[in-house]
């Protein structure tokens, strides 16, 4: 059991790490050293590319932003049911889709802000529901909005259960997104200065998600409590230069599971006694 005062120790760490330098100390990042940029985006590895589909319009996704962020809520409770093809491209396009490109190198402008606009994030995902597509492991490709099949997976929701720290009400989403940060492509830029800046980065993607399942119909709950050594390992990463810093579940609901997903929340009422 850590100590009250090794807990006090770390927490001062945390806090410290939130805070930028009141001095700036004589620093320049490789970026401004000269280096040359790393790559804005991870080569396939996979033979199997898919094309996703592109015609939004077909969602009838006209519901006012207002409504969307005033109805946006975390969904732990999923019917099992498929999603569409189309509506896993919006969630992907929705979450690091790329508008443009500024230099061969330079960065990139996507449908999210990121620091310095270096999108150090990569999404791969886990698929249990999704109309066309095999139960198994992806990456998404943004440069052309495409995915590519990384192997099927006879037990997925023992991977998603061990993944996700065994929040089992996760094993029951259509799809699971993880993030993946590719470290030096933000470092390059920013050096020392990355880390607090990638943190904010990746709420901007994952709110994005949120709103995007909304639009759609669909719920959504982002997990910061992870077992990052089972991702990482699952999709190949270093844990050092790559690393899954969150995973984000999406699934179907219905409206009449609003009363369990109350009951996540039957704990507090003991705080009211």
């Amino acid at each position: 059991m850590i100590t009250k005062e090794e807990a006090s120790r770390l927490i001062r760490i945390g806090r410290d790490f939130m805070h930028m330098p009141e001095e700036d100390p004589e620093y320049n990042s490789d970026q401004y050293s000269d280096v040359p940029a790393p790559p804005l985006f991870k080569d396939p590895v996979s033979d199997v590319i898919i094309d996703l589909p592109m015609d939004f319009d077909s969602l009838k996704a006209d519901t006012p932003l207002l409504d969307i962020v005033n109805r946006r809520s975390s969904h732990r409770v999923y019917t099992e049911e498929y999603i569409s093809l189309l509506q896993l491209s919006y969630l992907l396009w929705c979450a690091q889709g790329v508008k443009g490109k500024r230099g061969k190198n330079y960065c990139t402008l996507r449908t999210v802000p990121c620091g310095g606009s270096r999108h150090e994030f990569d999404v791969y995902f886990a698929v249990q529901y999704v109309e066309g597509l095999k139960p198994g492991y992806y990456h998404y490709l943004p440069e052309h909005h495409q995915i590519e099949f990384l192997g099927e997976e006879s037990d997925i929701r023992s991977f998603i259960n061990e993944s996700v720290a065994k929040q089992t009400w996760a094993v029951k989403a259509s799809v699971v997104f993880y993030f993946d940060m590719v470290a030096y492509r933000a470092e390059w830029r920013y050096g020392i200065y990355t880390h607090r800046v990638a943190l904010m980065d990746l709420g901007y993607i994952s709110e994005n998600i949120y709103l995007a399942s909304e639009v759609l119909g669909l719920g959504s709950c982002a997990l910061g409590s992870i077992s990052e050594g089972i991702a990482n390992e699952k999709f190949g990463l270093d844990g050092s230069e790559e690393f899954i810093l969150l995973a984000h579940p999406v699934g179907t609901i219905k409206e009449a599971d609003r009363q369990k997903e109350l009951d996540f929340y039957a704990f507090v009422h003991d705080y009211d006694k």
